[in-house]
């Protein structure tokens, strides 16, 4: 598969992942299961609804979060992903690196771990009305984001669905750093990157246009995915999921 040398967007990129997806071999069968793809909101969210109209799998969202260092945000020294349905506790990943190290010394990243809690909190309400995320015991799991620069986000993600039990778990992502995706290697059962290039800067670099996604734009493409979890007003048993698949290569609403 030919590959342009920027994505257009995160959606042009979730067309050629799920493409990508479909030659690997997980698209929906007749007589068979849908695979849970799980977006990471937000960036995560155009693309994987992308994934998931392509193999026509069940969309939802895992809410995890990046813990940035004091002062420098955008250096990543762990993660913490939300709880799921059995009521386990959030599962938090600290990088290998001084830095985290340090401030898990100081006390800073708990202080920032604390935060990131709160909007995990936050978003739970504003995409799920507080309703759990879906469960994943012997599921499929593909788990979907913009790229991959350090790993530790995806990496918190794929350890709350191997901990949830799920069956096959999947790192699906367009872009990655060659050393952030070998991060990933032990807690997936398989890793799908488009592009990891040895200069390796930025995942906005693999892009033409990298605007940040709101959350009324992941919610729009949530509904339209028809994504149990988000709907208004829907009670549903704790652990329990719902909506329907997409039915492989159909054109959004």
């Amino acid at each position: 598969m030919s590959l342009p040398p920027c994505f257009a967007d995160r959606r042009e990129a979730g067309q050629y992942l799920g493409r990508k997806l479909v030659e690997l071999g997980y698209m929906r069968t007749p007589d068979g299961d849908a695979a849970l793809v799980l977006a990471l909101p937000r960036g995560g969210v155009p693309v994987a609804y992308e994934v998931a109209r392509a193999i026509g799998g069940l969309l939802d969202i895992l809410l995890v979060r990046k813990i940035g260092a004091p002062g420098y945000p955008e250096l990543a020294l762990g993660a913490v992903v939300e709880g799921d349905a059995s009521g386990r506790d959030p599962h938090t990943v600290i990088n290998d690196n001084p830095w985290a190290s340090r401030a898990v010394e100081s006390g800073a990243f708990d202080a920032e771990r604390g935060r990131q809690l709160g909007e995990i909190c936050r978003r739970q309400q504003r995409y799920r009305q507080g309703r759990p995320v879906a469960a994943m015991a012997g599921r499929c799991v593909i788990v979907v984001d913009d790229g991959v620069a350090t790993g530790a986000t995806m990496r918190a993600a794929l350890d709350a669905a191997r901990i949830a039990g799920a069956g096959r778990i999947v790192a699906a992502v367009p872009v990655g750093s060659p050393d952030g995706l070998e991060t990933l290697r032990a807690a997936a059962d398989e890793v799908v990157c488009l592009n990891s290039p040895a200069s390796f800067a930025a995942v906005g670099a693999f892009y033409l246009d990298f605007t940040q996604v709101s959350d009324d734009e992941a919610m729009a493409l949530l509904r339209e995915a028809d994504c149990a979890s988000t709907r208004p007003g829907l009670n549903w048993p704790r652990g329990g999921i719902g909506g329907a698949a997409f039915t492989p290569g159909q054109v959004a609403r």
